[in-house]
């Protein structure tokens, strides 16, 4: 039976190249899917090699089934038919010294919802002697339906909204032109209608003045 035990949730550094981040647990039917699984080697300078393996028990089951491994450079291998053609490699890559040991799952149906079990074998070479290791992480993925698309309709909408606003914004600014026109050739006519009734007035005071004048006279 295998003995599950989780890295752990804290990100760790291994020399500023390696982070150890928890997979996604939420995959959409019909699209693929990384699991992830990092474990980081804390002495960066010692040579190692690894290997990984990883286990699934579906959610209707009680044990876990060995679905895939990776050994060797390039050198993975899928061990369940359920997953045959749909599972590949995600992780390091032209390296016997993994520590991402992430996969890929394409085309997720409902049944791939379960727990997946991811265990590293670490062989450690120290000058002296060597130190095997076996770090390991589980993660439960849950199917969920596949989400539409809506991005296509929402650009249009996006779209057809900003030519609208573009030709309210005209429309707005021909009827404060005319408003405009308008009320600058009204003041103008009181303007004109005020020149012409002082010119007369003008007028008349000027006959009236005359006319005195000439009785004077």
């Amino acid at each position: 039976s295998l003995v599950l035990r989780p890295l752990g949730s804290v990100a760790t550094l291994c020399r500023g190249a390696c982070v150890e981040v928890d997979s996604d647990t939420e995959a959409e039917a019909d699209k693929g899917f990384k699991l992830g699984c990092i474990s980081c080697k804390m002495r960066g300078e010692v040579p190692a090699v690894a290997s990984v393996n990883w286990y699934f028990m579906a959610s209707d089951e009680t044990e876990f089934s060995h679905i895939y491994s990776y050994e060797d450079i390039d050198a993975g291998y899928v061990h369940d038919p359920r997953f045959d053609g749909r599972l590949h490699w995600n992780g390091s890559k032209k390296t016997k010294d993994l520590q991402d040991g992430s996969i890929f799952i394409v085309n997720v149906t409902y049944n791939d919802t379960g727990t997946y079990y991811c265990k590293f074998s670490r062989l450690l070479m120290y000058p002296s002697y060597e130190v095997v290791t076996t770090p390991n992480k589980t993660i439960y993925m849950n199917v969920v339906p596949r989400s539409k698309n809506t991005g296509g309709m929402a650009s249009i909408l996006s779209e057809v909204m900003m030519y609208v606003s573009i030709i309210g914004l005209q429309l707005w600014l021909v009827v404060e032109m005319i408003y405009c026109y308008r009320k600058i050739s009204a003041a103008g006519e009181e303007a004109l209608r005020e020149s012409a009734a002082e010119y007369l007035a003008i007028a008349s005071e000027s006959k009236d003045n005359c006319a005195g004048v000439q009785v004077a006279e």
